[in-house]
């Protein structure tokens, strides 16, 4: 028996399970599916797609998308301690004011979320109106500077677009380079940040390898979890409360395989109905790429991450191209003059980034396509089956609107002005994958063959709908859930920094805890 029983070890549980734990009255068990994170993969930045449709990882395709000639998208999931933290690009941008004040909930207004941000973080830069110091996890410059990155950014600014230093500041608009979730030169996934340093506490357990099944509700009330590790089944009780954090793709499943969601489908897979939930699984909203990949001769791609001084490099310094997050530098741009914020971003990484992250480099190349931040598509995440250890059926309804089309048609076109400066000229030598031509009709038919998921999806266990504002499930006691599934859309950041907001805000909502701010005031007066 414990008080609180987290479902998954990602972004949002590690940051809950090792705040809650700091009262060393609660008892905290964090249940992960997967293994720990002590794959060398997981740690050198420039080889986390090697994780990829591996054991650390969910291994997810969408279902045949309509608007995309029937294809299949590829979307990953970290299935590892420390969940997508640990195979990501490692980005940290948390999105902008009107993102949080757009959602309408109570309490998660950007002023009222920031200051779980900054409680997080640990910026090298220092503390400022936005960012802070001292936290868990590590804010770090990227330390690759690749130039053919660099050369990406001032050709933007040959364009007309301006710089920015901060992406987490009080505008967006501009180029420059991204800040990571990196130490040192290496990783720093929530299971480094917030859970290793926490695992000798005696009042939290960790259970990795564990896969759970279903929740265990009685009257109403969520009681505890049913899981399984290889052929032996697990019942672990909460007498407080079970707290879902299995992402976007596994809350929502885990819901519906316990009989909340919609009435239809759990009948029909013979799922006893306990809450009839219509939106569980609904609202998928996410961030699309449309690649534009142009190869190079210049012998400065992540190709050459690994040569022997470049190993030396990273193993005594930190530094050097294995350092590489892949999309080190980049912007945000609106596809329209009367927009009132970005709605595109762009992402520079010195490497032929093809089929969705799965395609070997071949040659040295820059991938700089622009990322869609504000599709109006929204998809869904199912149940194909009422076993628990099958794949949910996930759609993304990706430019499955006139609207969609026309920015993603806009936002290459941005992206082919910036490829033709001269900033670029050593760079974009040979645009791989080209368009027929650039009418709107070619334009359409290269963003419907090659437009993938850049893996921030959202919305599916939405505030509003499934959870109230406090991450309570809407008819069940004692069961919340907490992770970016509860956005009500992704936003323009990327999630896995809301992910830790929202570990972080979660952990004070579950203990009638005063925010941040309160409470520094109340400690300053």
């Amino acid at each position: 028996m414990y008080d609180y029983v987290i479902v998954g070890a990602g972004s949002a549980g590690c940051a809950l399970a090792a705040r809650l734990t700091e009262n060393p009255d609660v008892k905290v068990c964090l249940v992960e599916a997967g293994p720990a994170d002590t794959a060398q993969n997981i740690h050198i930045p420039a080889t986390f797609s090697r994780l990829f449709r591996t054991r650390y990882d969910w291994d997810y395709d969408s279902a045949e998308e309509p608007s995309l000639n029937g294809r299949r998208l590829y979307l990953p999931r970290g299935r590892v301690l420390g969940g997508t933290s640990s195979m990501n690009a490692m980005l940290y941008v948390r999105g902008i004011r009107s993102d949080f004040d757009g959602w309408g909930q109570p309490g998660w207004g950007f002023d009222e979320v920031l200051p779980y941000f900054k409680r997080s973080e640990d910026n090298e830069r220092g503390e400022s109106e936005y960012h802070a110091t001292g936290g868990p996890l590590s804010v770090s410059d990227g330390r690759a500077k690749n130039p053919s990155s660099l050369a990406f950014v001032e050709a933007a600014q040959e364009a007309g677009y301006g710089l920015n230093d901060d992406f987490n500041g009080p505008t967006l608009d501009g180029f420059g380079s991204f800040q990571l979730t990196q130490r040192d030169g290496k990783r720093c996934s929530t299971a480094v940040a917030f859970l290793h340093p926490v695992l000798s506490r005696p009042n939290l357990t960790l259970e990795s390898n564990l896969q759970v099944h279903r929740v265990l509700i009685e009257n109403g009330r969520a009681i505890g979890v049913i899981g399984h590790r290889l052929e032996e089944e697990l019942t672990i009780r909460a007498e407080r409360e079970v707290v879902l954090c299995g992402g976007t793709y596994n809350s929502p499943q885990l819901l519906m395989l316990s009989g909340v969601g919609p009435a239809g489908l759990l009948s029909a897979l013979d799922i006893p109905v306990l809450v009839d939930q219509q939106l569980v699984g609904q609202n998928l909203s996410d961030h699309a790429l449309v690649p534009l990949i142009y190869r190079h001769s210049q012998p400065i791609s992540m190709l050459a991450a690994a040569e022997p001084q470049n190993v030396a490099l990273f193993m005594e310094q930190g530094r050097g191209p294995l350092t590489s997050n892949g999309p080190e530098a980049g912007g945000y741009a609106r596809t329209r003059d009367s927009l009132a914020e970005p709605d595109a971003a762009f992402l520079a990484a010195p490497v032929m980034f093809t089929e969705g992250g799965l395609g070997i480099p071949t040659a040295h190349a820059l991938s700089c396509g622009p990322m869609l931040l504000t599709l109006r598509s929204r998809g869904s995440v199912l149940l194909a089956s009422d076993d628990p250890t099958a794949k949910p059926r996930i759609q993304t309804n990706f430019l499955s609107t006139e609207e969609d089309l026309e920015t993603a048609v806009s936002a290459v076109r941005i992206g082919l002005e910036i490829g033709r400066k001269n900033a670029m000229s050593t760079y974009a030598e040979e645009w791989i994958n080209a368009p027929e031509s650039e009418s709107d009709a070619d334009l359409r038919d290269y963003a419907r063959r090659y437009v993938h998921s850049i893996w921030h999806p959202a919305g599916t266990c939405a505030m509003g709908t499934v959870v109230d504002e406090n991450l309570r499930v809407n008819g069940v006691e004692g069961l919340r859930v907490a992770d970016v599934s509860v956005m009500p859309q992704v936003g323009h950041g990327n999630p896995n920094a809301n992910a830790i907001m929202i570990g972080e805000k979660a952990a004070d909502l579950l203990t009638g805890a005063e925010p941040p701010a309160r409470r520094d005031a109340a400690l300053a007066h």
